[in-house]
């Protein structure tokens, strides 16, 4: 019987999917955003996340200790309430092609707080760097486009924040996976700890319960397509990701997210890709792989972790 694909291909595969969806979110954003406020916009698709994973999986999931409890809620408060909420308070006060390229760095705090906390498992070598440079070349290049560099101290400074918080998210999600708990419930439990964290927020912001705004086909799509695509699909298959490849390496798909968001503003939007663009997204891809190449080693490979993961997918919580 032929064998099928092994589980770090699986990882490498749902990964670049991942970043597939989200590197197109931008435009999605950007039309929601002509009839509502970013932190509406924040609720309303994990809102609609959080529903289609009680959907999708109904039973109630039991957390072994209560420790874990506190790396769930960890989750929730880094990846789901305070990274969007620091992108889109950075974007109202540096430009989108800053916090872009801010929020590009992400792979290397998330490298850092491995080595750091999670020690010999996941070991960084020169590959890594040289790759983080390249990309982060291709990455400028691609943001600023030939144009100058304007610093915004707060905005670039809350974006830089946003990349660390999402090592900490990184973390958490690295943490439950070695637990063992089975995907699907594990991220929408994260998600209701990202929606209660993030309800104080609202009473800070303009928001409105109008949901007749959605009455607008277009407004109604693109929320779908944050909510269920973006959100409710793509945190599960991104944490999948890391159970198998492990946080830094996963976190390196990171880079391709403005080479997607590129192609996809070119022939939705009707955008113009120009030559420094195509160097940029070139150089993005080649630092991508060069990190890829060798990024660390493992004591064992990470196919027996996703296996002991599939076992516990198969069991009842």
């Amino acid at each position: 019987m032929k064998e099928g694909l092994s589980q770090s291909t699986k990882g490498h595969l749902s990964a670049l999917c991942t970043m597939l969806i989200w590197g197109t979110t931008f435009i999605a954003t950007k039309v929601l955003l002509r009839g509502f406020e970013p932190v509406e916009i924040l609720l309303f698709r994990f809102l609609l996340a959080l529903i289609v994973l009680l959907a999708a999986y109904p039973r109630r999931m039991q957390v072994s200790e209560r420790r874990h409890e506190l790396y769930f809620a960890g989750a929730g408060l880094s990846g789901i309430c305070l990274y969007y909420l620091l992108e889109n308070i950075a974007l109202t006060y540096t430009t989108a092609s800053n916090v872009g390229v801010l929020l590009a760095v992400a792979p290397f705090f998330t490298a850092l707080a491995a080595h750091f906390f999670l020690g010999s498992e996941e070991r960084l070598t020169v590959n890594f760097f040289v790759g983080f440079v390249i990309a982060l070349m291709g990455i400028a290049m691609i943001s600023f486009n030939g144009s100058r560099l304007q610093l915004n101290p707060l905005g670039d400074f809350l974006a830089i924040i946003a990349a660390m918080i999402w090592a900490v998210y990184s973390l958490c999600t690295r943490k439950i996976a070695a637990y063992g708990y089975p995907t699907i419930p594990a991220t929408r439990r994260m998600f209701f700890y990202g929606i209660l964290f993030m309800l104080p927020a609202l009473f800070f912001f303009d928001f409105h319960w109008n949901l007749k705004r959605f009455a607008e086909p277009v407004y109604l799509l693109d929320i779908l397509f944050l909510g269920v695509g973006a959100s409710a699909t793509c945190f599960v298959s991104w944490n999948f990701a890391v159970k198998c490849l492990g946080i830094v390496k996963s976190s390196v798909y990171i880079y391709i997210g403005p080479v997607i968001t590129v192609i996809a503003a070119a022939l939705i939007l009707q955008e113009k890709i120009t030559p420094l663009m195509v160097v940029g997204t070139i150089l993005t891809l080649a630092g991508t792989v060069v990190s890829e190449g060798i990024l660390f080693r493992r004591r064992q490979p990470e196919e027996s972790e996703c296996r002991e993961t599939a076992d516990c997918e198969e069991r009842k919580p």
